[in-house]
């Protein structure tokens, strides 16, 4: 059962952390995947969750946006906003008739209701996320229309609607080209630099070695954390991505 019992501190002493969870475990009927992780996030500054495919890396990102449940441990937010959260891109189908727009306007939902007409201040909010991640031009194109990149960065977009000081993302430049990878590695650092606790999941290490923190993670064990020098050496690496 998922315990939020002391003697875990509560989120109003949580000092120089934006999440902390200990002894967390997680995964779905039938097939356990996280195994007792204990670690903290810090705040203001990118944490990237590294390892390779079927580490864990999404099924932690998932626990800590809410979207999935913890089987037992616990788990604590300091005190901020909830969550935003930007799943891969393969999880926003490309035959959805969406515009880009309304992607974006998605991420209003929460504040306001499925059904709900969007207020000034959400349409103000969908403006302001567009023009940051400089995709205000692209409003009436079809999601499905949009190159890898211009989606990735819509997507984030619509994370960045949801005015959160804590966004998770899963994946954020997977299969994205060198130049593309780079603006979004850019843009994430000026937001971290803009105030927000930006956590994503990633086995680029490139990506990595930029973040300012690392967990790094396999078979759904935390193996490392802390600064990526730390963490991401050769010996450790070489324990979780063995040569094809």
């Amino acid at each position: 059962m998922f315990n939020n019992n002391p003697p875990f501190p509560p989120a109003t002493e949580l000092r120089n952390e934006r999440v902390r969870f200990q002894r967390l475990s997680a995964g779905y009927p039938g097939r356990p995947v996280l195994h007792q992780l204990s670690a903290a996030i810090p705040p203001l500054a990118m944490t990237a969750l590294v390892g390779p495919n079927g580490s864990g890396k999404s099924t932690l990102l998932g626990v800590l946006a809410g979207v999935i449940t913890a089987t037992s441990g616990q788990l604590r937010y300091a005190e901020g906003s909830p969550p935003a959260f930007v799943p891969q891109r393969g999880a926003v189908g490309d035959t959805l008739p969406l515009t880009a727009r309304q992607t974006v306007e998605m991420g209003r939902w929460g504040q306001r209701g499925l059904w709900r007409r969007l207020t000034r201040t959400d349409r103000t909010a969908v403006d302001s996320a567009m023009e940051r991640l400089g995709v205000a031009d692209l409003g009436a194109r079809q999601l499905g229309e949009l190159s890898g990149g211009q989606r990735q960065r819509v997507l984030i977009a619509q994370g960045l609607a949801q005015q959160s000081d804590l966004l998770l993302l899963d994946e954020p430049t997977t299969g994205l080209d060198p130049e593309a990878r780079e603006r979004i590695t850019a843009l994430l650092t000026d937001l971290v630099a803009d105030g927000t606790t930006v956590v994503q999941a990633t086995h680029d290490l490139d990506a990595a070695r930029s973040a300012d923190a690392c967990l790094l993670l396999a078979d759904g064990r935390l193996i490392g954390q802390g600064s990526p020098e730390e963490v991401l050496t050769p010996e450790a690496l070489a324990r979780i991505w063995q040569p094809a």
